[in-house]
Formats: C-alpha cells, sequence, structure tokens
C-alpha cells in the first residue's frame, strides 16, 4: 500500500537522521503530512523531552495509530486529521518545530508556498522548521535521482516538481523563516533538508 511504502521508505532514513537533527530545546513538533509517523516516531525516540503531532488525512489513522503504537510512542504522538491543501490548519502557534518531508514536489510552486504557509502558522515564534526534498541543483540538473524525480512528477502530476534550494529558500523567506540554511544530510535517494527559524 502507499502507506506502507511511506514507512519503508523513511525508515531508510529516519532512525539515522534522528540521532543527528538537531531539536534540542523542542517541546511539540509537527509532522506536516506525516502520513504513517515513521518521522515523528523515531524523533520522539531520539529526543526524549519531546512530543509530535502527525497531521494528515484521517484515512491514514488507523495505519499511523498501528506503526505509532508498534514503537511504544502512543503517549508523546496523537494524530489530527486535516489535507494540508485544503483545510487552513486550526492550531496555530501550537508548536515549536515542523518537519515537511516530501510533500512540496507534489504540488506546483503557488501550492507548495501555501503549505509552507500553513506550516508557519502552526509555529510559535523562534521555532525549527525542516523541509526535506529531493533538491535540484540551481540549473535543475542533478542531482541524477531528483532530476529524474521531477521529470516524474511532470508527467505524473498536474504541476508537481523537484525544487531547487534557492526556490525552497525564497518560499520561507515569503512566510518569515530566517537563518536558512542547508544541512549536510544527504540521503539515501540524495535527498536534502533545508532548515530555518521562524520570526
Amino acid at each position: 500500500s502507499f502507506l506502507m511504502g511511506m514507512f519503508n521508505i523513511g525508515m531508510a532514513t529516519a532512525p539515522g537522521l534522528s540521532k543527528v537533527l538537531d531539536l534540542s530545546g523542542c517541546k511539540r513538533l509537527l509532522d506536516f503530512g506525516g502520513g504513517p509517523g515513521t518521522f515523528a516516531i523515531h524523533f520522539c525516540l531520539a529526543n526524549p523531552g519531546l512530543k509530535a503531532c502527525v497531521y494528515d488525512l484521517e484515512t491514514t489513522l488507523p495505519f499511523a495509530e498501528k506503526t505509532i503504537e508498534k514503537f511504544n510512542v502512543s503517549d508523546r504522538i496523537d494524530f489530527l486529521p486535516g489535507n494540508y491543501i485544503d483545510d487552513e490548519f486550526i492550531e496555530p502557534d501550537s508548536f515549536d518545530a515542523a518537519w515537511l518531508s516530501h510533500i512540496l514536489h507534489g504540488e506546483g510552486p503557488e501550492q507548495a508556498q501555501e503549505i509552507i504557509r500553513k506550516a508557519v502558522s502552526a509555529l510559535k515564534p523562534g521555532s525549527k522548521i525542516f523541509i526535506h526534498e529531493f533538491i535540484l541543483n540551481d540549473t535543475m540538473d542533478s542531482p541524477l535521482f531528483p532530476a529524474l524525480f521531477s521529470i516524474n512528477m511532470y508527467l505524473g502530476t498536474p504541476s508537481g516538481q523537484s525544487y531547487n534550494e534557492t526556490q525552497l529558500s525564497d518560499m520561507l523567506k515569503a512566510h518569515g523563516v530566517k537563518n536558512i540554511k542547508r544541512l549536510s544530510f544527504v540521503g539515501p535517494t540524495q535527498s536534502g533538508i533545508l532548515s530555518g527559524i521562524t520570526s
């Protein structure tokens, strides 16, 4: 199933990443479009003081709950049903960290920026936001996997595509995010992470 695929892909990255991603000082993380909650689970396992909320379609809830229970973190991760495309986020200023993993590439630039706006609205000032995506170089033709994936998005979705670092940074800046930087992390499929701080 799609959710099992999301879980398996996340498991290739989340356990190792959770040990190096800086969530120090964070109390409540929003896994925006988090599906089965793979990243929220491992971020909580690696950060004992952290709680998390997975925000995604209500249809993902049964799978997410089973997955979260399997890792014995049901008391620290809750699930908020919603559609990050159509719905306005209903808990503004409630989190001090947000994680957006592989959700922007399914949308065109305007919709991707709108998703970021909604995620930022959920964060308190001074919060951390992380964008995990297939990030292209400035000429939009490499690394290989993100470039091939972008072609796949062009062919398979109305307006989806991979973005380069400048495009993603500009989307974050448009909603008041500062101190934006590219982390040294490189995923198994050449994914990358941008981080920033909300104002």
